[in-house]
């Protein structure tokens, strides 16, 4: 028997999900799960005790996937390397200029980002390529030393390479990256064309800067896991979880560290889509809640929606950083169970940002924390049970909790428990905002899908959620707490192409279009031959075009077909149009353009069959546990408390009630009526 394992480390918590597989068979056994602590910054060792809990030994692995906060982390925490810039001469202030589209209009103190790279660090050299990718003027690298050693005497540690219109014809950039490597081997070098092959120069740049930043740290991150788990008896190459929702190996994701930036969400959103089609629910409003954010993607006939337009950091103030790297379209935000309560200065009461993180953590922990989160506040108001508390692993202090909550309470001139609740409608606010983002604000009606909550905290708040936005259901799927860690295990090998390449659609395109395509695809073979990835593997190709109006300037994404490599131009124009007024409203007579050729390369992997759950007879009886008041926002009220391990398929039940098991609560307001399928996860029907 050999198992397959994947890991997903969070803000709070590292989560491991793992099965056996018979290797004569290839029957898979039950899935098992394990939570333990994340242990910042050695985050390998939360990784190795969750190993060690679920009793996984490192000989016994066949497959390991591993989903990691590391680059968001060093990102947002200002904990990476010191980059230098090379630009083409004239441009190195683009990552300063950067883009005029700030968030707050009328916030006359408006400051733009402060750059990762100081002016003095941001050097040029003498080359240019036009934008038909014709070499007007071969790189000088004259200038080339001087410009390195002034690095090294700053202590620079990574060298980020970005050419004016490089995703054309890298030819400038493979030269300048060359000699840096040549004449200075211990440096990180990362060069634009090896990860973005988009136009766009601020955003090519801030990308490259941004991978560089990351790249020492990432490298030494995966090269210590690594070493760790082969030290544990591991015998086959780790794969890491990238953005868009794919798998890869160690190497891949060590030369593009910056496409690992979401890449544990992302694995969460593949699961929610794949059990989506299992249970026949193609239309997904997918929520993940965790210890320190809150992060919401959706999901359109069983479709995961991938775009290249993601900003780090970016909020109501500020436009953020942009990552012009395939990002499954998610909307995360600071509220999760660890987001911190507070009172600003005007006496406005908040939640999150700020995260209380595995340590000190929430109050209720008692490992010194002071300000109450909206975990505590859910104690407080007894929807979580004290008793089952963190699995039963942890006996909470509830004295500290009401303490901080009259404290909190003190301040904003009510009750304690009249502060909690405004911290569980705060947070669930900032959700609904969040949703709103992916749904209303994108054309989609909320009443046409089904909200899938998941995560430690999803359930908790999924119902308030999905009533707010008149949602008619919500689905808790098996194994919720750990959700994201078993989407690893559902993922396949992936790599995506992008290349900016501007063609005016019309019959006399066809050519051109699968000529792009077919070039596309060559370089993607040839990129999964250097991962060991044979050419009879099974690859399969998707194809999609980024189109716009001619004379507009940002675009739509549109999956195309091609038959024999061939498009039907006819049809890809009425896909476009159909596209373009679902998001907009309306078309235009204008001809269309196309900006930017998507291929998705894919080699499929084995994967386990969410196994049935066998009903032994049982009644609802046999699951109660009790009685106790719970608050369901407006008052305390009486209720029916069930033991979710042993409700099983074909049960219902109606609230005020809540379900616990050991790391997941679910609410159930009254009247709502819960119904248990028959892989174990709870269906809610709310009644709006």
């Amino acid at each position: 028997m050999a198992i397959r394992a994947a890991t997903d480390v969070g803000g709070t918590y590292t989560d491991l999900v793992y099965y056996t597989v018979d290797e004569g068979t290839g029957r898979c056994g039950a899935v098992h799960t394990a939570k333990v602590d994340t242990t910042p910054p050695q985050f390998e060792r939360g990784v190795m005790a969750a190993l060690a809990k679920g009793g996984v030994a490192g000989a016994e692995l066949a497959f390991f996937a591993h989903g990691a906060t590391v680059v968001i982390n060093a990102i947002t925490e200002r904990k990476g390397a010191r980059v230098g810039l090379i630009a083409t001469r004239g441009f190195r202030d683009v990552l300063e200029i950067a883009r005029g589209n700030r968030p707050d209009l009328f916030n006359f103190s408006f400051t733009k980002p402060r750059p990762f790279v100081e002016r003095h660090l941001r050097r040029e050299l003498s080359e240019r390529c036009n934008y038909k990718g014709e070499i007007e003027q071969p790189v000088d690298l004259e200038g080339l030393p001087p410009l390195l050693e002034h690095f090294r005497e700053e202590g620079v540690e990574a060298i980020a390479v970005c050419f004016l219109h490089s995703y054309r014809n890298p030819a400038n950039e493979r030269a300048v990256t060359a000699a840096v490597r040549a004449a200075w081997p211990e440096v990180s070098v990362v060069a634009s064309h090896e990860l973005s092959r988009e136009w766009r120069e601020y955003e090519r740049a801030s990308t490259t800067v941004l991978s560089a930043y990351v790249h020492p740290v990432t490298r030494r991150y995966i090269d210590s896991l690594a070493q760790e788990l082969a030290m544990a008896g591991l015998r086959y190459p780790p794969y890491m979880m990238l953005s868009n929702g794919g798998i890869a190996t160690v190497a891949t994701a060590k030369a593009n560290p910056v496409a690992m930036v979401e890449s544990g969400p992302a694995s969460g959103i593949y699961a929610g889509a794949h059990l989506g089609k299992l249970i026949g629910e193609p239309n997904l409003i997918l929520l993940d809640i965790g210890g320190t954010t809150a992060k919401c993607a959706l999901v359109e006939g069983g479709t995961i929606k991938i775009s290249t337009d993601y900003h780090v950091e970016r909020s109501r103030q500020s436009p953020g950083y942009p990552i012009q790297t395939a990002v499954t379209e998610i909307v995360e935000i600071g509220n999760g169970g660890g987001s911190i309560a507070w009172v600003d200065a005007g006496g406005k009461l908040h939640v999150g940002p700020q995260s209380a993180g595995a340590v000190p953590g929430p109050v209720a922990y008692g490992r010194g924390g002071t300000q109450p989160t909206t975990t505590d506040a859910n104690l407080m108001l007894g929807r979580i049970d004290p008793r089952s508390f963190a699995g039963g692993e942890l006996t909470p202090d509830v004295e500290a909790v009401q303490r901080a909550f009259a404290a909190l309470g003190e301040r904003l001139g009510v009750s304690g428990t009249d502060a909690a609740r405004g911290v569980v409608r705060i947070a669930n606010a900032n959700m609904t905002n969040a949703l709103r983002l992916i749904s209303t604000n994108k054309g989609y009606d909320p009443r046409e899908f089904a909200l899938m909550a998941f995560g430690g905290g999803g359930p908790m708040h999924a119902v308030a959620l999905a009533r707010e936005l008149k949602v008619p259901r919500v689905i808790v799927p098996v194994n919720s707490a750990v959700f994201s860690a078993w989407g690893m295990l559902l993922t396949d090998l992936r790599r995506d192409l992008l290349q900016t390449h501007l063609v005016r659609l019309g019959t006399q395109s066809a050519s051109v279009l699968a000529a792009q395509f077919a070039a596309m695809e060559a370089e993607a073979m040839a990129d999964l031959a250097r991962d060991g990835i044979a050419a009879d593997s099974g690859v399969l190709f998707e194809h999609l075009l980024d189109m716009r109006y001619q004379g507009q300037e940002h675009t739509v994404k549109v999956p195309v077909t091609a038959c024999a490599g061939v498009l039907d131009v006819d049809e890809v124009a009425t896909r476009f149009h159909g596209a373009y007024e679902k998001r907009y409203t309306y078309r235009l007579p204008n001809a269309i353009e196309v900006v930017n050729f998507h291929l998705v390369a894919r080699v499929a992997v084995a994967k386990p069959e969410l196994p049935k759950t066998v009903a032994t007879g049982r009644v609802l009886a046999d699951t109660a546990i009790g009685r106790r008041l719970v608050d369901f926002d407006a008052e305390m009220v009486e209720a029916d408390i069930y033991n979710g391990t042993l409700l099983e398929p074909g049960m219902t039940l109606t609230g005020p009630a809540v379900i616990q098991e050991s790391a997941v609560t679910l609410v159930v307001p009254p009247g709502d009526t819960v119904s248990v399928d028959d892989y174990g996860s709870y269906h809610v029907r709310l009644t709006l």
